[in-house]
């Protein structure tokens, strides 16, 4: 029997993908996440690397010296995928479409969590909320998700999204504090930035944006017509004119700006995935500048 569409994507992230991770970090997964402890088991001088979020102040004010709080982890960590499939998340100029990068990242990172003996779950949109996968363990709950996304229906038009509804619909899912992966290219109605906010103060967040290089300039390629994903509304436009093209600059400027703002706001780190770069290389990247970050408010409070 030949193996079906999920095995062969799931090996060939395993081989391709995994495989570089596991040699680029070397097992330090600490720096993309880790479990939450329930009680305080000691209190030890800090040595580098340690996570800063776990620096007792009193002990350390005290002592005049950095000492963190070490926990009794969790036997496992629960994750949760929040899966944005709506029409905009088909788009793609380059090598893959948006959609490619979020199936590629969930395997990836869901068969990492497996693998170290969690549990993964997931909340599906589409033109709505539209499919939960509760948390179990396991290689066969990696190959049920993505056998899950490879059947989601590929939409041409939707009503706008609403990433509120879907991470309500995430919070209401999650009984205990989790891992949450926001997997999307945030294009929605306002509103999901509070929504946001208050997941990151609830379970550990992380955003996961999902990015292809042409929604942010066109090349002078003459007229086109260009075509809303989400609505079907079609727009002649004539990429020969320069300023068109300094507008549609301008205002992609303006949201990054908008976005950056609001995961700032929410306190949630983001990982950007670009249909034109390696996943493995985005993911690395961001698993350093996590560090670093750590590094310099290490350094930062030390010199206070």
């Amino acid at each position: 029997m030949s193996p079906s569409a999920p095995e062969r994507r799931l090996a060939r992230l395993e081989w391709t993908v995994l495989r570089r991770l596991d040699g680029l970090l070397q097992g330090d997964y600490r720096t993309l996440f880790r479990g939450h402890g329930l009680d305080l088991a000691d209190i030890r001088e800090y040595t580098f690397g340690d996570d800063v979020r776990h620096i007792d102040w009193n002990v350390t004010a005290r002592l005049d010296a950095p000492y963190v709080r070490e926990f009794h982890e969790d036997r496992e960590i629960t994750a949760h995928f929040l899966l944005d499939l709506s029409p905009s998340v088909e788009f793609g100029t380059a090598d893959r479409r948006k959609r490619d990068l979020l199936m590629d990242f969930t395997g990836v990172l869901a068969r990492l969590l497996t693998r170290h003996g969690n549990r993964v779950a997931a909340t599906m949109y589409g033109a709505r909320v539209e499919r939960a996968i509760p948390p179990r363990g396991g290689r066969v709950q990696v190959l049920r998700l993505l056998s899950e996304l490879e059947r989601r229906p590929h939409l041409e038009r939707a009503p706008l999204t609403s990433l509120s509804d879907l991470i309500d619909a995430g919070l209401r899912a999650l009984k205990r504090r989790s891992l949450v992966f926001v997997i999307s290219d945030f294009f929605s109605v306002a509103g999901w930035e509070d929504h946001l906010a208050m997941l990151s103060r609830r379970h550990e967040t992380l955003a996961v944006r999902l990015v292809d290089p042409r929604e942010n300039e066109l090349p002078d390629v003459g007229p086109l017509i260009l075509t809303d994903s989400e609505t079907g509304e079609q727009l002649w436009v004539n990429t020969h004119d320069g300023g068109f093209r300094k507008r549609l600059t301008e205002a992609a400027r303006r949201r990054e700006e908008g976005l950056a703002a609001a995961f700032a706001r929410a306190s949630v780190d983001v990982l950007t995935l670009r249909t034109d770069e390696d996943l493995v290389r985005s993911v690395v990247r961001f698993a350093y500048a996590r560090k670093q970050r750590a590094r310099r408010s290490v350094a930062a409070r030390a010199s206070a």
